[in-house]
């Protein structure tokens, strides 16, 4: 039986609060037939995001994340974003593909390039391998954290969704220039996505970039990232459902070259844990808040 995920479960009381890595697995499946060298297609990884929020059911949260590579299937694009210059004959599914500008680039929901010039496939892939990833590994992580998400705010009324991400240093520079910055551009520690306010409310986005950037690090929010289909898919703020995507700087806790742990990982993982208990403590104050209204 295909384990697409692993869920670990608050160790206190829980609060309405879920933190999802999809995108730092490292599970191959068998079935990937890849061409290029794994220690390419291993920097595609969310290295280590999954043990920097490790800790996560520990400030009554929930923590899921994917076992499958990014580079497998996507579950942070649409399920129709599908290449077809991946196809080996005309797509045969129950729904018509959509292929957006990710897939142009090559990194729609079935990736096509590693890096640009790099093909991961030296061959065309079926209608059916790409339908068996869908059913085993997109539609199972998508139906575990809605799962998560609708019973968190089925008891509670609300519910924070924090999406974990970690960034190449080279893609962590805003595109939009500010009046207030330097003449040379500093790369972002963190960005915090909220797909330009639709995703989340202001006062807790503010508020996690207020309280991040209390401890020392350059934090932008929706640039350059805003987020992509998860917030898109499971956010609802107007119901009380706030997700953020949040995007950590690799070069402030790796090596991008050799993949390793370097000398900041210690005092990175130990500030996520300040931000996840700082989302516990707001997610406590803003639930009796709402009592008492």
């Amino acid at each position: 039986m295909v384990k697409a995920y692993i869920l670990e479960t608050p160790q206190t009381p829980a609060l309405p609060i879920i933190f999802d890595s999809p995108h730092s697995g490292t599970h191959y499946p068998q079935d990937f037939d890849y061409a290029c060298a794994l220690s390419t297609l291993k920097t595609a990884e969310d290295h280590y995001v999954e043990e920097l929020f490790s800790n996560a059911p520990a400030y009554g949260a929930h923590f899921l994340h994917a076992l499958f590579p990014r580079s497998y299937i996507d579950v942070n694009r649409i399920i129709d974003d599908i290449d077809p210059a991946l196809l080996a004959e005309s797509w045969s599914g129950p729904l018509p593909i959509n292929p957006s500008a990710r897939s142009d680039a090559g990194i729609g929901l079935i990736r096509r390039l590693v890096k640009p010039g790099v093909p991961v496939y030296n061959r065309a892939l079926s209608t059916e391998e790409i339908l068996h990833r869908i059913e085993h590994y997109y539609i199972p992580y998508h139906e575990a954290l809605e799962k998560l998400i609708e019973q968190a705010h089925y008891n509670f009324g609300q519910a924070w969704h924090i999406n974990c991400h970690s960034m190449p240093a080279a893609s962590a520079y805003p595109r939009t220039p500010s009046a207030l910055s330097l003449s040379i551009p500093r790369a972002a520690d963190f960005v915090i996505g909220n797909l330009d306010g639709t995703s989340a409310c202001l006062s807790f986005t503010r508020a996690l970039r207020n309280y991040i950037q209390s401890l020392g690090y350059y934090v932008t929010i929706n640039d350059p990232f805003k987020g992509v289909e998860i917030l898109e898919r499971h956010a609802d703020p107007a119901r009380g459902i706030h997700s953020i995507q949040l995007e950590i700087n690799k070069a402030l806790y790796m090596d991008e070259k050799t993949g390793e742990k370097n000398a900041g990982y210690e005092k990175l993982k130990t500030n996520i844990d300040l931000i996840m208990g700082f989302v516990a403590t707001y997610a406590s104050q803003n639930l009796t808040d709402l009592a008492a209204d």
